[in-house]
């Protein structure tokens, strides 16, 4: 980090070069700009002719310096750090307002302090490097697009073409090297990773031999998708090597930064060695809206440039800049400031050296320039000139450009606003921002070696040797994977291996493979220990009944699952046989004493709110009892002769008979059930039920059934038996070694084909999958996905899982207590219903009454006689409430008369 001390050794160097400086520069009149370039480099001369235009179109102008004159002094640092410094400092010296540059972003960072401690302000719209923090270096300025959108670009693009992994190579300098790790973390956020970094020399240092030796281990590499980011000299001879190498053919996709647009448009017409050498490259542009007053820049290019260079933006951006710092400058002005520098007094205090320190001043009036410069809001020939508060220009983007032989072609846009597009970025600024993947287009591409099909992005490493495939050796359960010796041969085959053969076959390229059997032979061995082999590099994949569980996809990809397979319990079963009894079976005990209470409640109910005023709830004590009970019990079958006639009993009643019909078709379909169903019995219910026991486990030796048992339900590990084929799961469960097993479904099934007395308990309770396991990011794994997926839409892996799986002796799944008896639970609220209506009634009814019952009682004489009459004012209220109503006797006993005869019989 360059520091105050460390200039003081530079000003013997540059006192040299003070005299080159005009005495004009030093008049008040003149507002002094310096710019730092390399001018013999592209951005150099464009930014050369750019920005002398913008100082002769801004000196027409009086109004604009208010009849100063702008005055852009030129320094060529030709490649040379050491020159870019001098250059600085000699503008320092001259009482310098701005400076434009430096061209790289490793100058800024240096030059930076130097404008953080003079206060003058550094603008560039090339070095832009993500990395120059506003808050380490206030006075530097990006006036173009940082690095940071460009890789953001770069990222989607990856993508949108649906690659996962690309190799970067670049420049080993800070701008470039910044932007690769911008490039790496935007590819993270979209799951996609550089697998390999190829570094190389800085630009203009590189020679072929460094180069070559890059390439050629990218030639070894899995990935085709290469990102170039670096300068041109470095750019076009990393091509070059690259077509001599034959990296430039079908297969590869090179994506290079905005670089080589740069090239494309200073040098057209572009020479047909450079377009050979660059067909089929997708690169960026930095996109400015298309304006009258760009146009018009442009048609004056050929004019101002005579003809030494060919126009690309970043001239615009130049422009801009100049026009910038002249508003900003304005602006001082008419805030009522002077453009005035004062010494340093820490460089006028230094002593024991002979140096003209105090040539190196302060510029008084920088951080209200700066203010000015990022509160800039014009419209230049880029479009609208503004800054967000991060310090970046609002609204960055860029043009995806695909180098085809004619040349090169605009194929579309990107921006930060909407992402990928074939039209204009502006043309979405008034609309709501849609960044989803399906509004993301771009036209068709022509890629190296001419093909229009999208390349899939990567190869077989080390030039497509065949894929070591590791299958497991098991003991059991044959069907799904086995190895048998035939003529002397290992030969592998089973339900798993016709699938993966299958989705080999529909694979878009030729994929090399051979089985690697992995086991002893002796017993099932262990599927985790499996798919690390492919972690370790000793498998480049495997295949087999590999269930896609959390541990293993820590440290491999799987594919599609191709099969389900989740953990089931299998325990003994006994048919239970019909009884004379199962009339009662579809109801338990208290549900069946809940029903008949309530059949007495709600009768006790009606008589009470019908008594007084329905002849037929009245009569001998006797028959009023017999009534409660036959009116409760003929409702179960609709079938009740007595009439109600009260608005509270009717009410009642209507809410019964809704309950009653809610039991009875419950009842009737769970005993249709019961009789008709085949009934399965056992202690196992599910794996709830084997959780609360304490009876032993079995469990398939290999599988992921006992971490699960143990890890997920906390089964103790004493409790779980290992066990091997299905004869041993047979004998295990006939001899109640084990109460049930655990075990995968597809596993179940097989085992179950030739064991009815064996059933299925509960459901699933895990959601797994059989798939193939690849290396973590390999692209096979997606390809294979693609690949099964078309299996099970053209129904061949159906037809596979019925060559290998479909031997039925009888149902895996019996129904299970499928008529479960009913209990409360299923119509408590039904019956809370119920009673609360008949609460309700009787509160209503009961009030009436006393109320009656106190308008005519008699009047009691004193208080003496109506102590001693308590009980006979008892007897008087029961006889009130047991006394018939005659009007409404009455009125029940015309409404009987005018019905039809006979209408009170029931027929059965």
């Amino acid at each position: 980090m360059l520091t105050t001390m460390n200039l003081v050794l530079l000003l013997p160097i540059f006192n040299l070069f003070v005299g080159v400086f005009s005495k004009e520069a030093l008049t008040p009149n003149v507002v002094n700009v310096g710019a730092i370039f390399s001018f013999s480099t592209f951005p150099g001369k464009v930014a050369k002719v750019a920005m002398k235009a913008a100082e002769n179109d801004i000196n027409s102008d009086p109004t604009i310096l208010g009849g100063r004159k702008l005055s852009i002094s030129l320094h060529d640092s030709n490649f040379s750090s050491f020159l870019a410094i001098i250059g600085a400092l000699q503008f320092m010296e001259t009482d310098t307002v701005a400076i434009i540059g430096p061209q790289s972003s490793t100058m800024a960072h240096i030059l930076s302090h130097l404008a953080n401690e003079l206060h003058v302000p550094l603008l560039s719209f090339t070095a832009l490097d993500p990395g120059l923090s506003p808050l380490q270096f206030p006075f530097f300025v990006q006036t173009a697009p940082n690095d940071e959108f460009q890789m953001i670009a770069i990222a989607e693009m990856v993508s949108y073409f649906g690659w996962a992994e690309v190799i970067a190579v670049f420049s080993d300098d800070g701008q470039n090297r910044n932007g690769i790790i911008t490039l790496d973390n935007e590819l993270a956020q979209r799951r996609c990773r550089i697998s390999y970094k190829a570094v190389l020399p800085p630009d203009m240092t590189a020679t072929s031999s460094d180069v070559r030796r890059e390439l050629t281990k990218i030639q070894m590499m899995e990935s085709r998708v290469i990102v170039l980011h670096t300068f041109s000299t470095s750019g076009l001879l990393v091509f070059e090597v690259a077509k001599s190498l034959g990296m430039m053919g079908k297969g590869y996709v090179w994506i290079a930064s905005t670089w080589l647009s740069t090239v494309l448009d200073s040098t057209s017409p572009l020479k047909p060695e450079t377009a050979n050498l660059i067909q089929g490259a997708l690169t960026l542009r930095p996109h400015t809206p298309d304006t009258k007053r760009k146009r018009d820049f442009i048609s004056r290019w050929s004019q101002l440039s005579n003809g030494s260079v060919g126009f690309n933006p970043y001239g615009l951006y130049a422009y801009d800049t100049v026009w910038m710092i002249a508003r900003a400058v304005k602006s001082l002005l008419d805030q009522g400031a002077n453009i005035s520098f004062s010494n340093d007094a820490r460089l006028t205090d230094v002593g024991g050296m002979d140096l003209n320190l105090s040539s190196l001043s302060i510029f008084d009036g920088g951080e209200q320039l700066l203010k000015n410069i990022l509160e800039t809001n014009m419209t230049g020939l880029t479009g609208p000139v503004r800054f967000n508060q991060d310090r970046s220009l609002i609204n960055p983007s860029y043009g995806v450009i695909n180098v085809v032989k004619t040349g090169y072609r605009q194929i579309g846009f990107w921006s930060n606003y909407s992402g990928l597009s074939i039209v204009p970025p502006e043309t979405f600024y008034g609309k709501k921002p849609n960044r989803s993947s399906s509004n993301q287009h771009l036209d068709h591409v022509v890629w190296p070696g001419g093909g229009t099909t999208r390349p899939r992005g990567w190869v077989f490493p080390n030039n497509g040797r065949e894929l070591r495939i590791g299958v497991p050796n098991r003991v059991s359960f044959r069907d799904f994977v086995s190895i048998v010796n035939a003529n002397g041969t290992d030969k592998v085959q089973g339900y798993c291996i016709d699938v993966f053969i299958a989705a080999i076959k529909l694979m878009p390229y030729a994929v090399p493979y051979r089985f690697v059997p992995f086991g002893d032979g002796h017993r099932n061995p262990s599927y985790y220990k499996l798919v690390s082999k492919i972690e370790s590099g000793d498998f480049d994949g495997a295949v087999g009944d590999i269930a896609t569980v959390r541990d293993r996809t820590r440290i491999v990809d799987f594919t599609q699952p191709y099969i389900e397979s989740g953990l089931v319990v299998v325990a003994p079963v006994k048919r239970i046989s019909s009884s004379p009894w199962s009339f009662a079976r579809p109801f338990t005990p208290f549900m069946w004493a809940v029903t008949a209470a309530f059949f007495l409640i709600v009768g006790s109910v009606v008589w009470v709110l019908e008594h007084r005023i329905n002849e037929e709830f009245r009569g001998p004590p006797s028959q009023q009892l017999v009534t409660i009970l036959t009116f409760s019990f003929s409702t179960m079958f609709f079938s009740h002769r007595e009439n109600t006639v009260s608005t509270l009993g009717r009410l009642v009643l209507i809410i019964w008979l809704f309950v009653v019909l809610i039991i009875n078709s419950s009842y009737t379909a769970s005993l249709t059930s019961i009789l008709t169903v085949q009934q399965l019995s056992s202690p196992i219910k599910g794996i709830d039920s084997l959780i609360s026991s304490t009876e032993p486990i079995g469990y398939q030796g290999g599988t992921f059934a006992k971490n699960y048992l143990i890890e997920e339900l906390n089964i103790p590990r004493s409790r779980l038996i290992p066990l091997g084929s299905p004869q041993e799961y047979a004998q295990a469960l006939e001899n109640r070694t084990v109460a049930a097993i655990v075990d995968e479904r597809p596993y179940v099934d097989l085992f179950l084909s030739a064991h009815c007395e064996f059933s299925v308990r509960g459901q699933e309770f895990t959601k797994r999958g059989w798939g193939f396991a690849f290396p973590r990011d390999s692209p096979l794994a997606v390809d294979m996905s693609t690949a099964i997926l078309a299996l099970s839409e053209n129904g061949e892996l159906q037809k596979i899982r019925d060559k290998w799986l479909s031997r039925r002796a009888c149902s895996s799944e019996e129904p299970e207590n499928v008529s479960e008896e009913l209990d409360l639970k299923s119509f408590w609220g039904l019956f809370l219903i119920c009673g609360i209506a008949c609460m309700l009634a009787l509160l209503v009814y009961f009030p009436l009454i006393f109320f009656q019952f106190s308008r005519h009682r008699p009047e009691e004489p004193d208080s003496t006689s109506r102590d001693r009459s308590y009980s006979a004012r008892l007897r008087t209220c029961l006889s009130f409430v047991d006394k018939k109503v005659e009007k409404s006797q009455s009125s029940s006993k015309r409404k009987r008369e005018s019905m039809p005869h006979g209408h009170h019989k029931v027929h059965v």
